[in-house]
This record gives structure tokens, C-alpha cells and sequence, in this order.
């Protein structure tokens, strides 16, 4: 009982509430956004069980992870990143995509009698990232201004951020580029490296645009500027809005919306959760999802500053980094704001992959605060151990 207590009192209960209700809510939504495609006699949908599932389990493991020394995850490095890399390049023999998209290998899928699971390596690849990244910004703290130092973090960040767009996933490559400006930036990396890092940018996009782009990928930025003429391209984003704008303040009421409760709004279960709350709670209710996921990074941000060594100050940042990164860009989608490139809102958009991993590296989080919260001091002789001392 006194350990359980202990780990009660070391774990940071106020960000594993946040969490929680994060995750529920999302699950309501996903339940409300796949209740039109039950049949007679179900009750809840396959995308909304998966998802119930990977939250227990990854909530399960996230507490396993935060009872695991983080300093012990990070000697780990080397195995984390030869796992997440083997499966990435596995998906080059297995991987598959949305039927839609023939171009695009980000899922590997497993069967298990009739039942049918697709995992997205991807996923697993940012938590990698976040902990080889930290150890390596470790190694080299005191020489952040060395030339050869910088273009080696370069590599580093470059290495998943080319592995997943050449499987298709451009939403993911843009996670990891924003992942290593925040931590780069955050180590303290000098300006004069960024300012340089942003005129290459500028000056390859062209080349980017012809040769790395598919058509696809190059039409749903156009469709933003002329929508009219790309219809067919814009057409899931533009019904999304136009859920999110029929909610007004208060919404249509939870279970009510007449564009979720018909399946108008293409992938509102996944990509466009946020039309779900944007219907059926109104204005009230994304403004209460962008508080809550506010507080879980400000939480997180709070464990980083927590710490007292690098690695565990710069994994706390990389997954501030990657919720915050992933609430923009998810926003902006489902706003017209930025072009649609398959990214889910953390802990509320269904997936098994995504909300699996989320807690795995939450799990991080939480480790990090444990090793650097205050405890109280070991009685010895309640627990029948003598010292040399007692």
C-alpha cells in the first residue's frame, strides 16, 4: 500500500487527469461521428472500440514507462532507433496506404482471425526521434556553436523526416521538421543557423515543388487559393468548416449534428474530429478543447523546466513540441487555413497507432517528473532493512 502511495504522490496526477479527459472526450466524439455507419443492432463502431482499446493500453504502458528511470530509456537509444527504422523500411515490402492513394505506404497491416489492424510506424519514429535527438543534443551542449555540430543535428533531423516523405506521409515530415526547430531552438542552437536554415528553405522550394511534390500533394495547396477550381480536392475541408460553422456558440447538442450525423464531412472520425465538436458543442466547445490541449503542453513545458539535466528538459519539449505542432496543423486543416495533409488531433482522433503512441510518450513525460519531484525520505526500519547507520 505504501508503495502504491508513493507512486501516487510522485506521479504528476493534474497532467494524467488532463489526459484522461482528453482522450474521452475524443471518444464521445468518435462515437458520435461513426454512429451513422452502425448496423441494425450495433451499438458502438469498430474506429470508436479500437480506440477505447489502445487508450487502456497505452495509458497502461505510459505509467509502466513513468515508473522506468528516463536516464535507463535513454542509454536505450541505440535499440529504440534500430526498432523504429527497421519498421519504417519494412513498409517498403508490406506497407500500404488509403485506397485512394496509391502512392502512399504509411501503414503496415496485421490480421488476427477476421479482425484487421494497421499500424503507422511513423508514429513510433517521432517518439524515436525525441529520445535520440535529446541524447544527442546532450553529447554536444557545450559546443552548439560549432558549424560541424549544427549540420550534424541537420542530419539527424533530416534522417526520419525523409523516411516518412518518401512513403507519402508529408504530415509527418512536417511534425518532424517542426519537432527539430522547437528542440534546436530550445537547446540553444544560434539564430544566425535558423535565419540561414530559412533562406535554403526558400530558395529549394521550387525544387521541391516539381520534384519532391506529387500532384496531389501539389493541388491541395493550390485548392486553398482557388477553391472553385479544385472542388473536388478541397471538398472534405470545406465541409468541414461549414459543420464547424452551422455549430455557432453553444452547437447543434452532442449526438445532434445533422452534417456529422449523416457522414457529410468525409475522415470526421479521424483528420476532421474537430467539425465534430465545432458541430455539436459550438464555438464553446473547440474553444474548450484548444484550452485543454494548451494546459497539457504548458504542463509538459513546466516537467521540462522540472528537470535537472538535458535529456530529460528536451524530451519534455519534443513532446510539447509534437502535440503543439500537431494541434496547429490539425486546426488549420479543418479551418481551410492550411492544405489537408493527414494529420490527427492528439488523443481525440481515432486510430490505434496515434493513441497508442501518444501516451508512450507521454509515458516519457511522466518519468521525467517522477525522477525529479520531491521525495520523501526512505524509513528504513518500517520497511525492516538495517544500515549500517540504524
Amino acid at each position: 500500500m505504501r508503495s502504491i502511495t508513493n507512486f501516487l504522490k510522485e506521479t504528476d496526477i493534474y497532467l494524467a487527469v488532463l489526459c484522461i479527459i482528453a482522450s474521452v472526450s475524443g471518444i464521445v466524439a468518435v462515437f458520435s461521428a461513426t454512429m451513422h455507419d452502425l448496423e441494425e443492432g450495433e451499438f458502438i463502431a469498430r474506429e470508436a472500440i479500437v480506440m477505447i482499446a489502445a487508450v487502456a493500453v497505452g495509458f497502461i504502458m505510459c505509467m509502466v514507462i513513468s515508473a522506468i528511470d528516463y536516464e535507463v530509456i535513454l542509454k536505450l537509444w541505440p535499440v529504440v532507433a534500430g526498432v523504429s527504422i527497421l519498421l519504417m523500411l519494412v513498409l517498403f515490402k508490406w506497407g500500404t496506404g488509403p485506397s485512394e492513394r496509391s502512392d502512399v505506404i504509411t501503414w503496415l497491416p496485421f490480421s488476427i482471425g477476421s479482425f484487421s489492424i494497421y499500424f503507422q510506424p511513423s508514429e513510433l519514429l517521432k517518439i524515436a526521434f525525441i529520445i535520440t535527438f535529446s541524447v544527442h543534443l546532450e553529447l554536444i551542449s557545450d559546443r552548439l556553436d560549432k558549424v560541424v555540430n549544427v549540420l550534424l543535428l541537420a542530419v539527424h533531423g533530416a534522417i526520419p523526416t525523409l523516411l516518412v516523405v518518401v512513403t507519402g506521409d508529408m504530415g509527418s515530415a512536417l511534425i518532424f521538421l517542426m519537432m527539430f526547430v522547437v528542440m534546436t531552438f530550445m537547446a540553444g542552437v544560434k539564430l544566425r543557423y535558423f535565419a540561414i536554415a530559412i533562406a535554403t528553405v526558400i530558395a529549394a522550394f521550387p525544387l521541391v515543388w516539381v520534384k519532391v511534390f506529387s500532384n496531389i500533394q501539389r493541388n491541395r495547396f493550390l485548392a486553398l487559393l482557388y477553391p472553385e477550381s479544385y472542388s473536388d480536392i478541397i471538398y472534405q475541408q470545406l465541409q468541414s468548416k461549414n459543420a464547424m460553422g452551422s455549430g455557432q456558440l453553444f452547437g447543434q447538442g452532442l449526438f445532434e449534428g445533422p452534417y456529422t450525423q449523416n457522414g457529410v464531412v468525409p475522415a470526421a472520425e479521424t483528420d476532421m474530429i474537430l467539425s465534430v465538436f465545432g458541430e455539436e458543442l459550438g464555438f464553446v466547445g473547440c474553444l474548450g478543447v484548444m484550452i485543454l490541449f494548451m494546459l497539457i503542453v504548458f504542463r509538459t513545458i513546466k516537467t521540462a523546466r522540472l528537470a535537472n539535466d538535458t535529456p530529460g528538459r528536451m524530451m519534455c519539449i519534443g513532446v510539447a513540441a509534437m502535440i503543439g505542432s500537431q494541434v496547429v496543423v490539425n486546426v488549420g486543416m479543418c479551418l481551410m487555413l492550411l492544405p489537408c495533409i493527414g494529420i490527427t488531433l492528439p488523443f481525440m482522433s481515432s486510430g490505434g497507432t496515434s493513441n497508442l503512441c501518444i501516451y508512450l510518450a507521454m509515458g516519457l513525460v511522466f518519468s521525467v517528473y517522477r525522477m525529479n519531484c520531491e521525495r520523501a525520505p526512505v524509513d528504513f526500519r518500517a520497511m525492516n532493512i538495517r544500515t549500517p547507520y540504524i
